[in-house]
Parts: C-alpha cells; sequence; structure tokens
C-alpha cells in the first residue's frame, strides 16, 4: 500500500474551508455535523481493525475525514454518497489530498437502501458515521445484501448504539437489537464526544461493533418469518407473548400454541428472548396463518428514508420512537465527516 501523504486528512479549518466552497452551512436547524477531529477518525478506522487488504464500503462520507482516514489503512473505499453537492465534491478532495491513493477509490451516487451491488471486489467491511434518523435501516440492510461484509463498525447516536448492543433482559432491548444479532456479534465499542464535531450536536454518539456470524442461525425458518415474528412482539412489548402474537399468529389460543411448541413461556414477553428463541417461535408458525412478507432487511420499504450523507433538515424533530426501525429521533441528522 502506497505511503500517504504528509497531513492528509482533513482538520477543523480545512472542514470551515470545503464547506465554504461548497456553501455548505453546517446548522443544528439544518441537521449537519462534520468531524473536524483527525484523531477522532484515525481512532475510528483503529477500532474498525481495517486491515490492509480490506475493501471497505462507506455510508454518508459528507466531506470525506473517515474516507481520508480509511484510505490511509484500507486496500479500496467504496462511498455511497445521495448529497448532490457532497457526492460531486468528494472525489476531488481524495485527488487534492491523497493522490497516490486516489485510484483506490471509488464514489457511488445513491440513496443506501437503494444500492444492491457495488463496483469492484466485494466489500470486506463497513465503517461509517451514519445518518442518526436512518442508521438501522441502512445497518440492516447493508449486511443482507453484501453478505460478504465481515466486520461493521458504525458511529451513531448513542441511545441507538445502547439498543443495538443490548441483551435480552434489558430495558432497551427491542427490533434493533434482535435483528442486529441475526447477522453478527454486536457490541459497544466506544463512544464520542461532542466536541469532535462542528457544530457540536446536543447529543452523544457511540460507536457499535457488529462480526458476522461465522455459522448463521440455525433454524427452518427464513429470516422475514423471523423478523415477522420480532416486529409482532415487540409492536406490543408490555403485552405477553400470548396475547402480542395474537395478530401474527391468527389468534391468542394459537399463538399459545406456537409458544408451546417452542418450549417458550406464553407469558413472556419479547425482550427477554434470544434470536434463536424468536426463530424456534417461527418455525411453529400455525398452518393457514398470514405467511411473512419479503419486506426489505430493516423492515422499511426499499428507499423510503433517503440514506447516505444526510442532506440538510433530513431529521424530523421530537423524541418520537420507531421500534420496528430501530429509530431513535432526538437529534437532527446529517452528520457528515
Amino acid at each position: 500500500m502506497s505511503t500517504t501523504e504528509p497531513d492528509a486528512l482533513l482538520g477543523p479549518a480545512d472542514i470551515r474551508e470545503l464547506a465554504a466552497e461548497l456553501g455548505v452551512r453546517p446548522t443544528k436547524q439544518r441537521g449537519q455535523n462534520f468531524v473536524i477531529d483527525a484523531n477522532t477518525v484515525r481512532r475510528i478506522v483503529r477500532t474498525a481493525e481495517v486491515r490492509p487488504d480490506d475493501v471497505v464500503v462507506e455510508v454518508g462520507p459528507g466531506l470525506g475525514s473517515l474516507t481520508l482516514a480509511l484510505l490511509e489503512a484500507a486496500d479500496r473505499v467504496v462511498a455511497v454518497e445521495i448529497d448532490d453537492v457532497l457526492a460531486g465534491a468528494l472525489p476531488a478532495t481524495v485527488a487534492a489530498r491523497m493522490p497516490g491513493r486516489a485510484d483506490r477509490f471509488t464514489l457511488v451516487h445513491s440513496d443506501a437502501m437503494l444500492v444492491r451491488e457495488l463496483p469492484g471486489p466485494a466489500p470486506t467491511a463497513l465503517v461509517a458515521n451514519l445518518p442518526y434518523n436512518v442508521a438501522v435501516p441502512v445497518l440492516l440492510t447493508m449486511l443482507e445484501r453484501f453478505p460478504s461484509i465481515e466486520r461493521t463498525l458504525v458511529m451513531v447516536q448513542a441511545e441507538v448504539a445502547d439498543r443495538l448492543a443490548a441483551r435480552p433482559g434489558n430495558k432497551v432491548y427491542g427490533v434493533p437489537s434482535v435483528k442486529a444479532n441475526w447477522y453478527a456479534d454486536v457490541k459497544r465499542a466506544g463512544s464520542i464526544g461532542r466536541n469532535v464535531f462542528w457544530p457540536a450536536p446536543n447529543v452523544d454518539s457511540g460507536l457499535v461493533s457488529l462480526v458476522r456470524r461465522t455459522e448463521p442461525i440455525r433454524t427452518s425458518a427464513s429470516r422475514a418469518e423471523v423478523f415477522a415474528v420480532v416486529d409482532a412482539a415487540f409492536a406490543q412489548r408490555r403485552k405477553t407473548l400470548r396475547a402480542a402474537l395474537a395478530g401474527w399468529a391468527g389468534s391468542a389460543p394459537a399463538a399459545e400454541a406456537a409458544l408451546v411448541a417452542a418450549g417458550i413461556s406464553p407469558q413472556a414477553r419479547g425482550e427477554a428472548l434470544t434470536v434463536e428463541e424468536f426463530a424456534a417461535i417461527a418455525e411453529n408458525k400455525p398452518a393457514g396463518s398470514k405467511p411473512a412478507g419479503n419486506e426489505p432487511a430493516g423492515n422499511e420499504p426499499a428507499g423510503s428514508k433517503p440514506a447516505g450523507s444526510k442532506p440538510a433538515g433530513s431529521k424530523p424533530a421530537g423524541n418520537a420512537r420507531d421500534e420496528s426501525a430501530g429509530n431513535v429521533r432526538n437529534e437532527p441528522s446529517g452528520r457528515g465527516e
């Protein structure tokens, strides 16, 4: 791998200069927060254990802070960017700051939720600072569509990081926790302070590591069938599974029969079950009940929420929860690098 140029990474002054040239004025109202600290992006790359032979896919590269750090360590980087202005500028930034590595960089100008194939060799790692409002759907969709991705490290809102890495019995354990665990072993990998962003957001960020399972969950049920049970269980998470799964099974007695056959108490709640136990329930779905649909991996209609790097104002206000998608909306998204 070529030696990178000195001072290739972006610092605070570089970020502000690039933003000014592009007419990008990041504000909390518009939902844009750019990483301005080179040590932080190098830490992300180091924590992701990026190797010299890795092909890394990055979703939402923004101005390129993390992109440049990834190019220092990986063989190739493929960045998926939805924003027209940012997508137009990033290849030039890479060529100017890291000319010796520019031929190892590819930009895909698209909504990440619509991407079904990537140019070049199959990706081996996903490393990204994901937009808050689409973090879970994008993560799950990428893991589903690109099984060659062995290792993932994403920076997300701290509360979403906690939910992704939660274990059964934890009060924040839910749909994102179970679905992420279907694909990978998931754990919290650190915290990121607010002062490394410009402007500083109102919430903390967290790193989540996902290492793909070497052996898939042993079940005769499909992913869609298992995820249908998960969605039903947490749609009414305070109810017992007998009641929560009544619609899925066709009736409460049918749900009870499926639960008993799976070796699970009908009085249990979804928050107590492992992904393997959800799979066991799916295997015992009563005959004649409505089959699971072919919903996307993140339980979102494809393209229903633009993903990539964070157009201004893309984050809804308020503090609403979308349990099925796993989004927690406290802070504007659009966190470009």
